[in-house]
């Protein structure tokens, strides 16, 4: 392991062509494919940036991104998740897994966390859809925010685990900090790989099982990955209630058969129409957020969950529905 104050120099001298777009509050992510294409995020549109950075400092800024991690980069693992010294997220494939070089993708930290009204003024979501949100959140009920990458699920599931009541004990398992919770009883911990010889990995699973034995009011899961899915289901539909987490799925039944299809890898035998059942006595609500046109996120849909129907498929009611109206002058939703 390196020093922060060297690390943060290192950082900066092999950077030093897009060090300027990465302290602009505007920009939300730098894109590297390779040395001589950059492209940055600006108010949620990609754009061109007109720079260029050397192929052998870009890869020594990787290997000093590891080595302060503690994580492997080279042929045998080629890929890289880590943070910058300012929270940022780090995603790097080094070739030749990534053609024309190595691919990167940093993911700017948010200085100042959304509020719930925020969301409102922004046109997130409407007042009375975040008054239903407060009050499912205040009945202890399980909530899964679902949605694409880049779509605004981490800042949304902050904004609803800061709606829970502040005596609460949270809970708060990452595979890498990002939801920095300013709450006075948060407890977080953080998954971690294997190292080079194989030891030592911690999984989300793993935490979620401590966890259970470290007296949660609530558990606030990330994001919902793979197999930790039948153990996060277990736990919310066996008297831990107020579980919040997201998903990567389209819309609110496809979030449950994707929940469904992860806790099947945890190769359990267990009856489809049992697990389903358990599925849908679990979670409660499920919020779908998406990146609208021009740029915007937004909350498109809110659910409750029904039980089976009687075919044994999963059933929802819609409580919210965001019904686009065309596009503004500038090309917003």
């Amino acid at each position: 392991m390196i020093q922060s104050a060297a690390y943060e120099r290192a950082l900066l001298r092999f950077l030093e062509p897009i060090a300027p777009v990465l302290a602009q509050p505007d920009v939300s992510e730098v894109v590297i494919n390779g040395p001589s294409k950059i492209f940055i995020e600006r108010r949620g549109k990609l754009e061109a940036f007109d720079a260029e950075l050397d192929p052998e400092g870009l890869l020594g800024a990787l290997r000093v991104v590891a080595q302060y991690a503690g994580r492997p980069l080279d042929d045998e693992f080629p890929i890289l998740e880590a943070h910058l010294p300012d929270g940022a997220r780090l995603e790097a494939v080094l070739a030749p897994i990534a053609e024309g070089g190595p691919c990167v993708a940093i993911r700017k930290h948010q200085l100042t966390s959304l509020s719930a009204e925020k969301l409102v003024e922004l046109g997130a979501l409407s007042e009375e859809a975040l008054a239903y949100l407060q009050q499912a959140v205040a009945h202890q009920e399980n909530i899964l925010v679902s949605g694409g990458t880049g779509s605004g699920k981490t800042s949304l599931l902050r904004v609803l685990a800061t709606m829970s009541d502040p005596d609460e004990r949270l809970l708060v398992l990452e595979d890498a900090r990002e939801l920095a919770l300013q709450r006075n009883h948060v407890v977080s911990l953080e998954t971690r790989p294997a190292d080079a010889r194989g030891r030592g990995r911690i999984t989300m699973a793993d935490l979620l099982k401590a966890t259970l034995r470290l007296r949660p009011d609530r558990i606030v899961m990330g994001e919902v990955r793979g197999a930790e899915a039948l153990d996060l289901i277990q736990a919310m539909s066996t008297g831990h209630g107020g579980c919040l987490s997201t998903i990567h799925a389209s819309s609110p039944v496809g979030a449950l058969r994707r929940l469904e299809t992860m806790a099947l890898l945890a190769g359990y035998d267990v009856p489809l129409t049992a697990l389903r059942a358990q599925v849908a006595l679990a979670i409660h609500v499920v919020v779908q957020i998406e990146r609208l046109a021009g740029g915007k996120r937004g909350v498109t849909e809110i659910a409750r969950v029904l039980p089976l129907s009687a075919h044994g498929e999963y059933e929802v009611e819609t409580v919210f529905l965001r019904t686009p109206e065309g596009l503004l002058r500038e090309g917003r939703a």
